[in-house]
């Protein structure tokens, strides 16, 4: 399992499990309780493998971080818990990335990356981490090439007329006899 299917939904604890998809959003399993929701495509939500923390010099991506922790921790569930208080989880979160930036990275943050890596350990998806960078190293290379892309047809579709509408009438423009 990868962190592209991996969630953080707004405004719901935790992290979710991409289930399947539906004309409206999707389903999603907890990964705390294993409960069920649907998400509709309003939802705001975020893909795990689309997180960055904020550094000094560029954005790391959450994999990275996550890898750090588990280094950090030796694949074990954090010593800090994302209860403890503000100076505890910055000082945890300063010995794991050194040069994140302080000003944009809050104590939430740090609360939410400490609080989804124990989840990610406790359901051990961690192993995920390892993988998608096997994938990425196992993938061929492909070179662009430089060919004009051909424009798409284009098709000439007539509007349909009003009649065929459910529940129209039919106008009649001809002149009405009095």
């Amino acid at each position: 399992m990868s962190l592209d299917k991996i969630l953080s939904i707004s405004g719901k604890p935790g992290l979710y499990q991409i289930v399947t998809q539906t004309r409206s959003g999707f389903v999603a399993e907890s990964l705390l309780d294993k409960k069920r929701i649907t998400v509709n495509a309003h939802s705001n939500v975020s893909v795990l493998s689309e997180i960055a923390m904020y550094t000094l010099t560029e954005e790391v991506p959450l994999r990275e971080v996550f890898k750090k922790v588990r280094e950090k921790e030796n694949g074990q569930q954090t010593t800090v818990s994302h209860k403890d208080s503000k100076d505890a989880l910055e000082e945890f979160f300063f010995a794991v990335l050194p040069d994140y930036d302080e000003d944009r990275v809050y104590p939430s943050d740090i609360k939410k990356v400490i609080q989804w890596y124990n989840i990610l350990q406790a359901n051990d998806l961690l192993s995920a981490l390892d993988e998608e960078e096997k994938d990425k190293s196992a993938a061929p290379k492909v070179e662009e090439t430089k060919a004009a892309a051909k424009p798409a047809a284009i098709k000439n579709v007539a509007p349909k007329a009003s009649a065929s509408k459910k529940g129209g009438t039919t106008k009649n423009t001809s002149a009405r006899k009095v």
